[in-house]
């Protein structure tokens, strides 16, 4: 009886000790987001006004966003613009890291130091070492147009679309899809560890007996390398998801950030949670089809 109950004693005092580490931690969560969250969630229905007194709010209702779905024209152009952008880069990213992953994942001579060449990026970007290396003009990567240069001395994309009789709107989304490239690349560090670690974790076993059956690569990656990854896939593809949709270089966050340092927090609140809901939505209906129709084929 004495043994239980100090056996109760100190897990209750780990318990105890668990709390204590994680209260900072709980507090910064509520302190710095889920009090802005509420508070933005407000802003974007009333009309808020700062003055030398402090923020002051007049309750509007849906007055912000009628106005940014029925009266700005152009805040639907760059909802599609965000939008299209997603959805060329997420399969670009997705598809990349995988490769790149799978190539990392090989037996050579200093892999070790190509993997940390390209988490390298995710390094440099969380920081201020970013903003060091591109100050010559205080513009970003993408704004210098690195990426648009280098694809635009290699192929010229309005040439072959108009020799394939393709309309100027296609021409426009191939070339700023290639020109993006180098931008989409610079994204995938975080998924390449992530599908790095899945790849680790399939038994070399299934890839000996898919030899010994004269199995070939390709029947491999698609009877054993993807059904393995498909809960990792699931993994990258949320992250993936969540952070391209939330990129400052998205022309609708971009615009968003601008009113908001401009003072237009109401405006700036109605169409970041708009945003957010259509997002939503895209997501859900990306996880239930990839759900429904891949990881429950693998899983049967």
């Amino acid at each position: 009886m004495s043994k239980l109950k100090k056996a109760k004693g100190i897990e209750e005092l780990k318990s105890r000790y668990g709390l204590m580490f994680i209260l900072p931690w709980i507090i910064g969560l509520i302190i710095f987001f889920f009090i802005p969250i509420i508070q933005s969630i407000y802003y974007s229905f009333c009309q808020v006004v700062v003055t030398s007194d402090g923020v002051k709010t007049t309750w509007v209702g849906l007055d912000n966003y009628n106005e940014i779905l029925n009266v700005d024209p152009n805040y639907e152009k760059w909802l599609e613009e965000s939008i299209l952008s997603f959805a060329y880069s997420l399969p670009i990213i997705l598809v990349l890291s995988l490769i790149l992953a799978m190539m990392l994942n090989q037996k050579f001579r200093g892999r070790i130091f190509f993997r940390a060449l390209y988490f390298l990026p995710v390094i440099i970007a969380t920081g201020k070492v970013m903003s060091y290396i591109f100050t010559t003009t205080d513009e970003d990567l993408a704004s210098m147009g690195v990426s648009g240069g280098m694809a635009a001395g290699m192929i010229s994309v309005e040439d072959l679309t108009s020799a394939l009789n393709m309309g100027p709107e296609i021409a426009e989304f191939v070339s700023q899809a290639i020109n993006n490239i180098f931008n989409l690349i610079w994204s995938c560090g975080i998924q390449i560890v992530l599908f790095l670690a899945g790849l680790q974790s399939i038994p070399a076993s299934l890839y000996e007996a898919s030899k010994v059956e004269g199995a070939t690569k390709w029947e491999e990656f698609w009877f054993i390398t993807f059904p393995m990854l498909s809960r990792i896939t699931l993994l990258v593809g949320i992250f993936t998801m969540v952070e391209l949709f939330v990129n400052e270089r998205a022309p609708l966050v971009e615009q968003v950030y601008g009113k908001m340092r401009g003072g237009q927090y109401d405006i700036s609140s109605a169409m970041i949670w708009f945003y957010f809901l259509i997002a939503c939505v895209i997501m859900g209906i990306a996880i239930f089809f990839f759900t429904k129709f891949v990881m429950k084929r693998y899983e049967a």
